[in-house]
């Protein structure tokens, strides 16, 4: 008895050759194709139901985003080193401790003016869902900071 039987099926990946790997779409063209697909519909679709100034500003922005999404599917990703990325990993993890602490402080804010007659721990225990998401972000970005000092110099890099 053979168990195994031998698939006959042909699958896309199957006809590909190793040369034809290289001219496939870079994920930002993808990206741009298929954010188009999703907008230029929805502006036709709401362009005629909406007041004459409203969907000007709708088709100026459609524009708009057009020509960005053309300027950005034009970059090459693979061209992009490490050092270049480096200042924009720091900002987003500067920009989550930011927000934690900032989303912390009026939270704290809300509990003292709405809620001032609850005690800390009966603080906590009503809005420690929300307490532990601004902790847990701050803590993303500590991380995140951590990772880009650990990593190796710009002059052992080279």
């Amino acid at each position: 008895m053979d168990w195994e039987r031998e698939s006959k099926v042909q699958t896309a990946t199957d006809n590909l050759q190793i040369g034809e790997l290289s001219t496939a779409r870079k994920p930002l063209e993808i990206l741009r194709n298929t954010e188009a697909l999703l907008r230029r519909p929805t502006v036709a679709t709401l362009v005629p139901i909406l007041p004459i100034k409203l969907s000007n500003q709708l088709q100026v922005a459609s524009s708009v985003a057009e020509e960005s999404w053309q300027i950005l599917s034009e970059i090459d990703l693979n061209a992009i080193s490490d050092l270049e990325l480096q200042t924009a990993r720091i900002q987003v993890g500067l920009s989550f401790i930011g927000f934690s602490s900032l989303m912390t402080i009026v939270l704290l804010l809300y509990l003292n003016t709405l809620d001032p007659g609850l005690s800390p721990v009966a603080q906590i225990h009503k809005y420690w869902y929300q307490y532990i998401w601004f902790v847990c972000l701050g803590v993303a970005g500590m991380f995140m900071l951590g990772r880009e000092a650990m990593r190796p110099g710009i002059s052992t890099r080279k």
